[in-house]
């Protein structure tokens, strides 16, 4: 009985006014020996209940690849020698992070709703607590930002969703070769004056395949096997060279 109740109470709740309707080209990305990157394409609509309010609407949408712990470490000089002397660890950060607006940035969403949602690549980091002895901990978090934006795997695209009357959007991310294997969270947010309207969320699928997936596997589950397998390769390859050159010198 209670259950039906609450089933009728759901039925006459009044639909939400906008909401997001959006899929994937595609939901599944194979990584094999000869990946070289892929792309997908992110589209969708607002479903609305009402005219089209006279506010603009903003959409955002954000790929974020498995999280990862990372111990970030600060070289400095000392006596002409570089040596490790701060380290902190960062508790979880996406492996890979793509974040794409209709509009700029403090336009599509304000930072209290950033803060919350955690959209932005700088929120989607989390730091540990840093040892007191550490100065500026934030810094470390931004050295894994640099380094990964510098190796693709972090994208920030202001103006890269187009949306179409206010009604129709759609944008293209692009997804490196070095991925991670893993669920790639992959969210939509349409916004009105920086404030949240609605969400949507969905899953994208990497994997390994071939024979990739067969040496990933191996190096996890059997690591002597595995580094016996790569020593004989590497013998073997320079064996066959050292041959290969006596027969062309005669």
């Amino acid at each position: 009985m209670i259950r039906i109740l609450l089933l009728l109470i759901a039925l006459a709740a009044p639909a939400a006014a906008e909401e997001v309707v959006a899929d994937l080209s595609q939901n599944r990305v194979s990584i094999t020996t000869n990946f070289d990157g892929s792309e997908i394409l992110v589209f969708g609509a607002i479903k609305r209940e009402a005219t089209i309010d006279d506010e603009p609407m903003q959409v955002i949408v954000a790929v974020a690849g498995p999280d990862e712990r990372i111990v970030v470490r600060k070289k400095d000089r000392r006596l002409g020698i570089w040596v490790n002397t701060d380290a902190v660890e960062v508790d979880a950060a996406p492996s890979f992070y793509a974040v794409a607006t209709t509009a700029p940035w403090e336009v599509s969403i304000s930072d209290l709703e950033d803060l919350r949602h955690h959209v932005s690549i700088d929120r989607a980091i989390r730091l540990v607590g840093a040892p007191m002895d550490v100065e500026n901990a934030a810094d470390f978090g931004q050295a894994i930002v640099r380094i990964r934006e510098q190796d693709g795997l972090y994208q920030t695209n202001i103006g890269a969703v187009e949306l179409t009357e206010q009604t129709l959007f759609r944008t293209s991310v692009a997804l490196p070769a070095n991925l991670h294997e893993g669920d790639y969270r992959t969210r939509i947010f349409l916004t009105r004056n920086g404030a949240v309207i609605d969400a949507y969320e969905t899953t994208l699928f990497v994997q390994k395949v071939g024979l990739e997936r067969f040496l990933f596997n191996l190096s996890r589950n059997q690591p002597l096997v595995y580094g016996l397998l790569s020593l004989f390769i590497a013998i073997a390859a320079g064996w066959s060279a050292s041959a290969f050159f006596r027969y062309i010198r005669g």
